[in-house]
């Protein structure tokens, strides 16, 4: 083949691809006004319903993600909070050796209504002595030889861990035992 043999070939190709595409876009039979308007009708309302349910499908997610926002709004608030409490906790470990008297009834009731509030809030303490150490809750600082019972699991925790709506604030910080 030439070159000339070679460009009549194409020029012919793409004129049958052309026709072939002319002929698929039209419809081989004619529809009636009344056909292409039904046609059209069902065409607009499977539009419509795809809208309304891309539309139904942002209003869930942007409801989803408010409440989230809601839910963890306060949390810098509480994070910031947190030392006070752990100061709280000191103070109620050195009143306890003291008698009952106006200062530790004020340091008891004061301590009660910021626990009450924080709770409240989501704000919730987790248990660790005796749980197994877990490294999503709990960040250990040393280990101790502890025996065969207690190896693994939490013997002392020298900062409490907070759980703000199931969701870890501040992690425990623990001695496992070995």
């Amino acid at each position: 083949m030439n070159k000339e043999q070679t460009e009549n070939t194409a020029a012919e190709n793409q004129e049958t691809l052309e026709n072939n595409v002319a002929e698929e876009s039209t419809p081989s039979v004619e529809l009636s006004p009344l056909e292409k308007a039904e046609a059209e009708l069902n065409e607009l309302k499977d539009q419509h319903r795809r809208l309304y349910a891309e539309f139904d499908n942002f209003r869930k997610r942007s409801m989803k993600e408010r409440m989230e926002l809601i839910k963890t709004a306060g949390s810098d608030t509480i994070i910031a909070l947190l030392p006070v409490l752990d100061d709280f906790d000191r103070a109620l470990k050195a009143l306890e050796t003291v008698e009952a008297g106006p200062l530790k009834d004020g340091v008891l009731l004061i301590h009660h209504k910021l626990s009450s509030v924080l709770s409240q809030k989501g704000l919730k303490a987790m248990e660790t002595i005796g749980a197994e150490f877990d490294t999503d809750l709990h960040e250990a600082v040393t280990n101790i030889p502890a025996g065969e019972e207690n190896a693994g699991k939490v013997v002392d925790e020298l900062e409490k861990g907070y759980l703000l709506n199931e969701k870890v604030i501040r992690y425990a910080k623990v001695v496992v035992g070995s």
